[in-house]
């Protein structure tokens, strides 16, 4: 069989990974990172953490293995991980939101989301707006549910959208309006207008809003607002967060969605044949680092704005034009002046170059708008102190 038919083949056109003759290229994120270990440069391309989060959080996963938490958790999640995902809603932002009905816990947000996708576009017809540049995975996911990828630009230096083109996009074909905020990769918050007109469009055209808040704790320069409090918002939204960023255990793969029950039914009904669930002994752990003191929150925020000015004024040293975030992993740095008009190739050299790797945010625009960003890459922040500044130094190269 010369050609494998299938879904596949969408999703990885989605993505952006299906080349002409019908072969299939690794993401970028495999691809840097291939080069990272090769070269020995520092990655700055991929967003996880190099140190571990708090030691009570870890800990509790360790006892919940010793105390027998290895086989199948309910369908739903542990009970009181959803109890406390429901509290936690309560503490931060006022949301009520019933444990026993409106949560389901996920292997991660992206499962979250891509169940999400699945169970509510019902055809080929459906589409699906987005903020473009947009996380890898939501074209990858709205393409495999068949439905149509709509995009509104976000702009260096605030990456603020217009919100008339965002009306634009909106239409009564839309049936979902995805916000990824805080937002990756440029690191923007939404401002409160932005998310106002998300709620009136949605309102409009009866379309779902689903908010992709994983950075939700790490807002350092800006508030962050769940769309799911703002007037008439709730009945029509599902927010997704996860565990990962939160408490910097990305490998444990500990997401939730929550959001009316009728919606949460509908999304479970897809997610239980998926992986069905996942992660026993870390959804206890989870349930504790919720209810950590208000202290970690504001702690793990305010330490990962001092890396971000690390990073931020090392990339500045070597001759980049730095559009500092607002919030999240990831800095997004203008290569132009060195050279980096195609970010793609400036960053495939990087690593024999100056010994460090980051990522091209072409990766996370469409084809057609690939020309609008050529200058500009990515690099993550999440790493530690010394990382940073080690990194900093081998740019400063690039100056030279």
């Amino acid at each position: 069989m010369s050609v494998i038919p299938g879904a596949w083949r969408r999703t990885a056109a989605g993505a952006g990974l299906l080349a002409a003759d019908g072969t299939v290229a690794p993401t970028i994120f495999a691809e840097m990172s291939a080069a990272a270990a090769r070269t020995g440069a520092i990655n700055l391309g991929q967003g996880f953490p190099d140190e571990d989060g708090p030691s009570i959080v870890l800990e509790a996963a360790r006892q919940a293995i010793a105390d027998g938490a290895n086989q199948y958790p309910p369908g739903r999640g542990v009970p009181d991980l959803l109890a406390a995902i429901s509290e936690h809603q309560r503490r931060f932002y006022g949301l009520e939101v019933d444990p026993a009905t409106e949560v389901i816990v996920t292997a991660g947000a992206t499962e979250a989301l891509t169940a999400s996708l699945l169970a509510l576009i019902d055809g080929p017809d459906d589409e699906v707006v987005v903020f473009e540049p947009y996380y890898d995975s939501y074209a990858a996911a709205v393409a495999l549910a068949g439905a149509r990828l709509r995009t509104v630009p976000l702009r260096a230096p605030g990456f603020q959208p217009d919100l008339g083109q965002l009306a634009a996009a909106v239409t009564d074909r839309t049936r979902i309006i995805l916000v990824n905020d805080p937002h990756n990769p440029t690191g923007a918050v939404f401002g409160a207008e932005v998310l106002a007109e998300v709620v009136r469009l949605a309102q409009r055209h009866d379309a779902i809003i689903i908010t992709d808040e994983v950075y939700e704790h790490l807002a350092f320069h800006a508030t962050h607002t769940p769309i799911a409090t703002l007037p008439g918002a709730a009945e029509r939204t599902l927010t997704i967060s996860s565990a990962g960023k939160t408490f910097s255990a990305t490998g444990w793969k500990i997401g939730w969605v929550h959001g009316p029950a009728a919606l949460i039914t509908a999304v479970l009904t897809v997610k239980q044949y998926l992986t069905y669930v996942n992660g026993s002994p870390f959804q206890p752990a989870v349930a504790v680092g919720l209810r950590l003191d208000d202290a970690y929150f504001t702690g793990a925020a305010s330490a990962l704005a001092r890396k971000h000015e690390i990073l931020g004024d090392g990339l500045r040293a070597a001759g980049f034009t730095v559009h500092a975030p607002q919030g999240g992993y990831f800095t997004v740095a203008d290569a132009t002046a060195l050279g980096g008009t195609d970010a793609a190739a400036f960053c495939r050299a990087l690593p024999e170059r100056a010994g460090v790797v980051a990522i091209p945010l072409t990766a996370f625009v469409s084809e057609a708008r690939r020309g609008e960003y050529g200058g500009l890459v990515r690099f993550a922040a999440c790493k530690r102190v010394e990382v940073l500044e080690e990194a900093a130094s081998r740019l400063a190269a690039l100056a030279v």
